[in-house]
């Protein structure tokens, strides 16, 4: 590849712009509005496939096995065809045909646009096109050359410049010349260079050989001409013991006979007289003299012979019963001419002409068919049988008439007069002499009638008649051939149009000796893919192929016919409306060929075309592009405005609604410029871009110079729009306000539509030099450096789709990417072609494109760079190109680009060109709402957010990259050398800055993801960045991210934040954490709700009454604690016990739940008291039977008083400990009860003085314990009304007191301040009073305290 861009000759490009300035920016690339276009143009293309018939449907009926159906002009108004060019025989080649001596043949090879001469054993090529140059070969045994045949070489036996092959024949002996034909390099037609090569190949024969055929596959076959057999002449690479390398092989007789002398001979009606092959069906057909015989190839030297049909004229006479040109003696069969299988989906074959103009169509019958050979389309034959027959015109106007003749003068209803002043002068034919037939298009030579003359019968289908093209007022034939009713039906028995022809004879210098056939053009070529018009159809295809040509060498030159097409009448019709203002002649063809085709052909030669007949001799040069006269030009853009009407509005009713809906019915203009579109796009349109080519790559499947073509006429066609858009627009003399608003409607439709049918044309164009441009670049290379998806996608990728689809802008981008990269490997600017891409194809090359590219190219320079300021200028630019063109940058690109930015340090280009992109890639914040949203499954708008989150791990992957360069020693000197790396710690530094400046919310979420999955959470909480706080609260919550964000509030000063997050924690049931935990962030909870400030956010009273709720909570989920370690030893007990105890560690419970479901199914007497105790729910019956159960448990023990005693205290001291002074949990009067009965129960075992010293070991003071034993003491309630019972009392008291005593005398006793000495006494002297005589210790003691009493107070 050069530097420098050399631009295809694709049609538009730098050096052919036509002066039409296109935009700085191309526009946006609307798919909606090029799929409607092209969905306009499928179905064009669609109904050109169906409009008009082909030939097998014209003519094969139950009721029409005979037909002369002709339109035959008094005048050449409509002659078929028109005489092109006559050159002259050179006069050094009429030397020879001057000397009487000597033996002279001719022939036609228009295949290598040469003529052939013979004069005796001297062969000489004529190239006609050129005029002059002659070449010559001289045979060298001297035998007189007779016949000279083009055919096709076998495949790989002789060397690639030979092309062709001629069979030569003379009276003794055939041979075998290569051929090789090349067309000179350069632009233009100069002389095209034939060379011979001899190949050794002879082989001799004593009867003249004729008829000469070739095969695809190279054999070659010919019949004999005195005894009409069928021979094959052979050819090998090499000799062999068997076989020779040449011989003749006569297949009508048999391999073994055709080697020994003839003793039969074939008779008179087998004899072949014509040979001709069939190619697409595989077989070829032998005319004898009353009959066709059908052979197919089948191996090497061997034939099969598929079926004779015989008696071909008493069958052509029972179709055309006493018809005189079947009588016998007149009637000859002459020459064969196949149909190819695109003409006839009936499947007709061929036909045979006779000498006086009778055509016999042959196809298959109705039996059941067989085949021979593999089961193809090609080689699959059914039986044929005569089907059809067609009587030669009989009316036909001398050709000395034609020219005299003026134009019929037409009626009201376009219908020509007849002139009957002087009826123009017949011509009756009697004998044909030669014939050549091409799709549907016949001529036949006949002799003048005076010398020098002959006169050439051209016969093509008259589509007018035939077609269904949306005629509305059709002229009647100007004239028929015979007066009989039958023939001239114009449609068949079943509704089908019959066939008819156009007829005129045409008059040409000097007797006929050869017909030939100019092959078509390459364009002429029908797309493979889609539906195809029939082969009769040259509507659909006058705008991408040249019109027909036939040869004719007669004895004074060379004359060439051209076919003359429906666009040719049209023109003929607008000059003679120029020159005369003749206008009767346009209506007529408008009526003809309706008012749609009509304006499509006008379009077609307003805006020129390059296969409009150019009326001159470049009409052999395929591709020049013809623009007709400007006065034409004028009239036929005059003529497409007015013939196009107007568009109508149709209103649609809907029954039972009141809204009625409409339909545009469109104008002629924008059905003729769909039309005309369409057909010259439809060699393309459904063809695939590329097609398998070596070793698994695709390349290019239509040839570049169609493609070239296509676009050349498709700009034609968008000049001439640009520099005319009042045509699709209502006269500008009339007022909008008049116009109904039906009609303004339908206007309004149609704009819209020639809008779409506008923009998808400009596509087009620029999508043919897209691929013009990408095969310049070796489009197989290309598309191997694709990645497999995108291989896939082009291997699948048609034209259509390539312009209108989101696949084609895929692709297209794929391709521009890899040759941009080429140019950058290749260190060449992507300047050059950057502008080439978008002055030639803008749609496929945006400015965002060309911005990625110079991008890319930067960052080359980046690299190369050694000066440290100039580098970071490069990689700064490439940044702010990149940021230009984010919303188109794939992905792939994306991350090839985050990967040049790390390795070379470039740390702001890392961080912010994803961020870029993943702002343009949602631009409309949809992916933002899908994330706020927790990406739900199925979201439509979940994708956009998927495409930020990919960018933001370029970022990530960009931190990580930094990071561990940080970790690395020192890079080596090589690497330090490359890159120019910078200080890795100031790199990074700077990522982590630009990282959190993002304003990008989603990107700080997934980076503080990172981060802390990264252990790196205490740096988060110390920065506190903007969005930390809201990413933490963001769902899903997890135990994690309330951990942070309690720590966050700390930090940040809000405690009483920090308890709400805490106690939400601790009571959540989303996690599965563990009883202790709770009960650790209830704690931490109390503790940051203590430190709220008084002040702060005035929220005294609430963060009281929180902290109060909080500490509540904090006690209930002690007691649960306390009751699930408890019960944990039996949490393998029964599953359901298990599964019970197991869901005290998964949530917190509410007080009324722990004693409910817990501390009374499990029967804990201890955890009963602490709820009652925590909840100060105060039930006497409620806790008086706990305590009741207590002493039961105690009591039931089978020991002695002083063990219960003891079991008594070890029970009652620790829950007293706990649960005093609660009333609700420790009912102290009900306690004091309860050990001082036990201690009744016991007089002799307890000691005096037990039950108060327990109720002290409680914690009671001695204060409340004394006032509980004085109430019992005076209570006189059973069973302190028993004197026993209450002495036993006043001994308790007084060991009570006496322990008080000595309490308050303890140094520093914070109980001497409450000491109530007075009180104390005056109860003294009461309990010794009222004390028995025989208790003398508690007597003693009483006095004691007394007397400390009053010593001390």
């Amino acid at each position: 590849m050069t530097s420098a861009f050399t631009p295809s000759p694709s049609y538009g490009g730098p050096s052919s712009t036509r002066g039409v300035t296109r935009p700085a920016f191309p526009e946006p690339v609307d798919l909606p509005a090029l799929q409607n276009a092209g969905r306009v143009l499928q179905d064009r293309i669609a109904k050109d496939a169906s409009i008009i018939p082909d030939l097998g449907d014209t003519l094969a009926s139950t009721s029409g096995q005979l037909s002369a159906s002709y339109t035959v002009y008094p005048n050449d108004y409509r002659a078929p065809f028109q005489k092109r060019k006559f050159a002259p025989i050179p006069d050094g080649l009429f030397e020879h045909f001057n000397e009487a001596t000597g033996v002279t043949h001719v022939g036609l090879m228009p295949e290598i646009e040469r003529a052939w001469i013979s004069y005796n054993h001297k062969l000489f090529f004529w190239d006609y096109v050129d005029g002059h140059e002659t070449s010559s070969y001289w045979e060298e045994r001297e035998d007189a050359i007779a016949d000279v045949r083009l055919v096709r070489p076998k495949p790989g036996m002789f060397v690639d410049e030979i092309t062709s092959l001629l069979v030569v024949t003379t009276p003794v002996s055939v041979f075998i010349l290569g051929v090789s034909f090349e067309a000179p390099r350069g632009q233009g037609r100069t002389f095209r260079d034939l060379k011979l090569y001899a190949t050794d190949l002879r082989v001799n024969t004593d009867i003249d050989m004729v008829s000469v055929i070739g095969t695809s596959d190279g054999r070659i076959f010919m019949c004999g001409a005195q005894d009409g057999c069928l021979y094959e002449l052979h050819y090998q690479e090499n000799e062999s013991w068997f076989a020779k390398r040449i011989q003749l092989i006569n297949h009508s007789v048999g391999g073994v006979q055709s080697l020994l002398p003839r003793f039969t001979s074939l008779s008179k009606e087998e004899r072949i007289l014509f040979l001709a092959a069939d190619n697409t069906r595989n077989c070829f057909y032998a005319l004898t003299g009353n009959g066709v015989s059908i052979y197919k190839t089948n191996g090497e030297k061997a034939i099969q012979h598929v079926q004779t049909i015989t008696n071909l004229i008493k069958s052509a006479q029972d179709k055309a019963a006493g018809h005189p040109a079947l009588a016998g003696d007149k009637f000859e069969l002459k020459s064969l001419h196949v149909i190819e299988p695109v003409e006839s989906r009936s499947g007709i074959q061929f036909f045979v002409m006779s000498n006086n103009g009778v055509r016999l169509y042959f196809g298959p019958t109705n039996l059941p068919s067989y085949s021979y050979g593999p089961s193809t389309t090609t080689g699959y034959i059914r039986p044929l049988q005569l089907l059809h027959v067609r009587l030669p015109p009989t009316n036909l106007v001398h050709p000395d008439a034609l020219a005299q003749q003026a134009k019929p003068t037409p009626t009201l209803h376009a219908v020509p007069k007849v002139q009957t002043q002087a009826s123009p002068r017949p011509f009756h034919t009697f004998e044909f002499l030669w014939s050549s037939y091409f799709r549907g298009m016949t001529v036949a030579s006949h002799p003048g009638d005076k010398d020098g003359n002959d006169y050439i019968l051209c016969m093509s289908p008259d589509l007018s008649r035939i077609g269904s093209i949306g005629q509305v007022n059709l002229p009647p034939q100007p004239a028929s051939t015979m007066s009989q009713p039958e023939p001239y039906r114009n449609t068949l028995g079943d509704g089908r149009p019959t066939l008819t022809e156009y007829a005129t004879l045409t008059c040409i210098p000097g007797m006929t000796w050869a017909i030939g056939q100019v092959p078509p053009s390459i364009a002429a070529t029908a797309t493979p893919d889609g539906p195809a018009p029939s082969a009769l159809n040259e509507l659909a295809t006058q705008f991408g192929e040249a019109p027909f040509q036939f040869v004719f060498f007669t004895n004074s030159g060379i004359s060439i016919l051209v076919k003359r097409r429906a666009v040719d009448f049209l023109r003929a019709d607008l000059e003679e409306l120029q020159l005369k203002g003749n206008v009767q002649p346009l209506v007529e063809f408008r009526d003809s060929f309706g008012r749609d085709q009509t304006c499509c052909m006008l379009l077609g030669l307003a805006c020129g075309n390059t296969f409009i007949d150019a009326q001159d001799e470049s009409i052999t040069r395929a591709g020049i592009i013809s623009i007709p006269r400007p006065d034409i030009t004028a009239v036929a853009k005059q003529a497409f405005y007015d013939l196009g009407e107007r568009p109508t509005w149709t209103e649609r009713v809907t029954y039972g609604t009141s809204d009625n809906q409409g339909i545009a019915v469109f104008s002629g203009r924008r059905e003729g410029l769909s039309l005309y579109f369409a057909r010259v796009i439809r060699p393309l349109w459904k063809a695939k871009v590329t097609q398998p080519g070596i070793v698994g790559r695709q390349k290019l499947r239509i040839a570049e110079n169609v493609i070239v073509t296509v676009q050349k006429n498709l700009f034609l066609l968008k000049d001439f729009l640009d520099k005319n858009p009042h045509l699709f627009h209502s006269s500008p003399s009339e007022p909008s306000s008049r116009i109904p608003i039906a009609e303004q409607e339908a206007w309004r439709a149609e704009q819209n539509s020639v809008s779409e049918i506008l923009s998808l044309l400009g596509r087009t164009i620029e999508a043919l030099s897209f691929v013009l441009l990408l095969n310049d670049y070796m489009l197989s290379d290309l598309i191997s450096h694709c990645s497999p998806e995108i291989q896939q996608l082009i291997a699948a990728q048609t034209f259509e789709s390539l312009i209108t689809s989101q696949d084609g802008m895929t692709i297209s981008r794929a391709l521009v990417n890899v040759i941009i990269d080429q140019q950058i490997g290749q260190q060449i600017s992507v300047d050059t072609i950057s502008e080439i891409l978008q002055h030639r194809c803008g749609s496929f090359c945006s400015t965002d494109d060309v911005m990625l590219y110079k991008a890319k190219e930067n960052v080359r320079k980046a690299v190369e760079s050694r000066n440290p300021v100039e580098r970071q200028n490069w990689l700064g630019e490439s940044l702010r190109l990149f940021a230009i063109g984010a919303r188109i940058m794939e992905f792939e690109k994306l991350r090839e680009i985050s990967g040049d930015y790390q390795q070379l340090d470039y740390a702001r280009g890392a961080i912010e060109l994803p961020l870029t992109c993943a702002r343009a890639l949602d631009p409309d914040n949809i992916g933002l709402e899908a994330w706020h949203a927790a990406l739900p499954a199925g979201d439509p708008r979940t994708p956009f957010a998927q495409k930020r989150l990919r960018c933001y791990d370029l970022v990530l992957d960009s931190l990580t990259v930094f990071e561990n360069k940080c970790a690395k020693t020192k890079p080596s000197a090589e690497e330090d050398a490359l890159y120019l790396q910078s200080d890795p710690e100031v790199v990074r530094s700077h990522a982590y800055e630009l990282a959190f400046a993002s304003e990008d919310e989603v990107f700080h979420s997934t980076l503080y993801d990172w981060l802390i999955d990264r252990g790196l959470a205490d740096d988060l909480l110390e920065m506190r960045p903007t969005f930390l706080e809201a990413h933490l609260k963001r769902e899903p919550i997890t135990v994690q991210k309330f951990q942070l964000l309690w720590q966050f509030y700390v930090k940040n000063g809000q405690s009483l934040r920090a308890a709400e997050v805490l106690a939400a924690l601790a009571e959540s049931t989303e996690f599965d954490l563990e009883l202790s935990a709770r009960l650790e962030y209830l704690t931490l909870a109390v503790g940051n709700a203590k430190s709220h400030p008084i002040s702060a956010t005035g929220r005294h009273e609430t963060a009281i009454a929180f902290l109060t709720d909080l500490e509540e909570k904090l006690d209930v989920a002690q007691v649960q604690l306390e009751i699930f370690n408890v019960l944990f030893p039996h949490i393998g007990d029964a599953p359901e016990v298990g599964a019970r105890i197991n869901l005290l560690s998964k949530k917190l419970y509410t007080m009324t739940d722990l004693y409910t479901q817990y501390a009374i199914p499990f029967d804990l007497v201890d955890m009963k008291l602490l709820c009652l105790h925590v909840s100060e729910h105060r039930d006497e019956t409620v806790v008086r039977p706990i305590w009741n159960q207590i002493f039961d448990e105690i009591l039931r023990e089978e020991t002695d008083p002083s063990t219960t005693a003891d079991l008594i205290q070890s029970r009652v001291v620790p829950l007293g400990k706990r649960l005093y002074p609660s009333e609700s949990a420790f009912p102290l009067r009900f306690i004091a009860t309860l050990l001082v009965r036990f201690t009744l129960a016991n007089k002799n075992v307890v000691v005096y003085g037990w039950a108060p010293r327990i109720l002290n070991q409680c914690g009671v003071p001695y204060t409340d314990v004394w006032d509980v034993f004085h109430e019992m003491y005076e209570s006189q309630v059973p069973p302190f009304n028993d004197q026993a019972n209450v002495q036993a009392i006043s001994s308790d008291i007084a060991i009570l007191l006496s322990d008080w005593l000595k309490e308050v005398n303890r140094p520093q006793s914070p109980a001497k301040a409450e000491f109530p000495v007075g009180r104390i006494d005056r109860a003294i002297d009461q309990y010794l009073g009222e004390l028995e005589a025989g208790r003398t210790e508690t007597r003693s003691l009483y006095e004691s305290i007394r007397r400390d009493l009053r010593r001390n107070w």
